[in-house]
């Protein structure tokens, strides 16, 4: 094994099989007003919310792989799993739907009743998707074994239709299921790549990734790209959902299988996963104030919409550590705009009573 060059990782990349149905390279910006309010470096923002498809988000990279995968093998429907405001079920189910598929959804929910059509789950129903729902604890991620295990019972409902599922963990992290490489992962190695390339060509580099980190394969695969095209980058995930020192692993486990995948002789330790936990806010999906006084905020700035589960906290996180002087006045940050944006308005009445306190 050997490490590839620019342009051998492009055409490693290009010979993996792909549905390209995203509209890329998204935008690379500066962001002129909120690196002068926040009065630390330069804050540049990949917008994956911007990709083309269905509200965008970083799901939808990591589905222009899945979906080939799915596809090349026969299956005539895709199942997956998350909360009922998963955006990631969302992509799931609509690029199923334009490819033939049958989308499945194994969704988690809080409450006894039966929630309301709105955000992510309302277009989960327009897309006729099969819909499971389950009780999950308030503030958790259900563990991967249970959601395997209840998936494993109901596939059989499926197959009864003639319908072979494509079986993928939440967020296309690691290679399980119908899945034997982590495409998610790889999604965004391709995606460093394409940031490093309009960073390039507009005549900088950058010093810092930030971004939210819920499954753990954006992580990886920004890890595996940094190590390869811009090793002194540093890739800093703000949890969602788990404490650093679980996720770390995570994270870990999946980049080793990425470096794997792709044949690359990278020694990626375990002290190199940057994850911070200080930004949950009460746990996964809990809105508080910061997080609503933070969504706002860069709407007024920017005119940005963020997320309130992912991007909300990670753009919380990001201006906490430029607060604790974390970054130099002369670096570069790229902040990556992972999209979720229909969970805004499921969340809204929550949003706005957190400003009202």
């Amino acid at each position: 094994m050997s490490l590839l060059t620019e342009k051998e990782l492009a055409a490693k990349l290009a010979s993996l099989p792909r549905l390209r149905f995203l509209h890329l390279p998204t935008p690379l910006a500066f962001l002129a007003n909120w690196s002068q309010y926040l009065g630390g470096p330069k804050i540049y923002i990949k917008r994956d919310d911007l990709s083309g498809v269905g509200f965008g988000g970083n799901k939808s990279r990591k589905l222009e792989f899945i979906i080939a995968d799915a596809v090349q093998n026969n299956y005539q429907a895709i199942f997956t799993w998350g909360s009922v405001q998963s955006n990631w079920c969302f992509q799931t189910a609509l690029a199923a739907r334009r490819f033939g598929l049958k989308p499945a959804l194994l969704l988690f929910i809080q409450d006894k009743k039966l929630p309301a059509a709105r955000g992510n789950l309302l277009l989960d129903y327009l897309l006729d998707a099969k819909i499971y729902f389950h009780p999950a604890p308030p503030g958790k991620v259900v563990s991967r074994e249970l959601a395997l295990n209840l998936i494993k019972g109901l596939v059989p409902e499926l197959e009864a239709q003639g319908l072979r599922p494509y079986v993928v963990s939440v967020g296309g992290s690691m290679p399980l299921g119908s899945m034997s490489l982590p495409l998610g992962a790889i999604s965004y190695v391709q995606a460093f790549y394409e940031t490093w390339i309009q960073a390039k060509a507009a005549g900088y580099s950058f010093t810092h990734v930030v971004h939210a980190t819920g499954s753990g394969a954006t992580q990886a695969g920004l890890l595996v790209g940094a190590k390869l095209l811009n090793p002194e980058c540093q890739i800093i995930g703000i949890s969602v959902s788990e404490e650093r020192g679980l996720f770390a692993q995570e994270v870990w486990k999946i980049a080793r299988a990425t470096t794997a995948a792709l044949d690359l002789a990278l020694d990626i330790k375990p002290e190199e996963i940057i994850v911070f936990d200080e930004y949950l806010e009460g746990g996964y999906g809990v809105i508080s104030k910061k997080v609503a006084r933070t969504l706002r905020l860069l709407l007024q700035q920017e005119g940005i919409v963020l997320d309130p589960v992912y991007a909300a906290k990670a753009m919380l996180g990001l201006i906490d550590l430029i607060n604790q002087g974390y970054f130099k006045p002369n670096d570069s940050v790229v902040f990556f705009h992972t999209g979720g944006t229909p969970a805004l308005f499921a969340y809204g009445q929550k949003i706005l009573n957190r400003l009202k306190k």
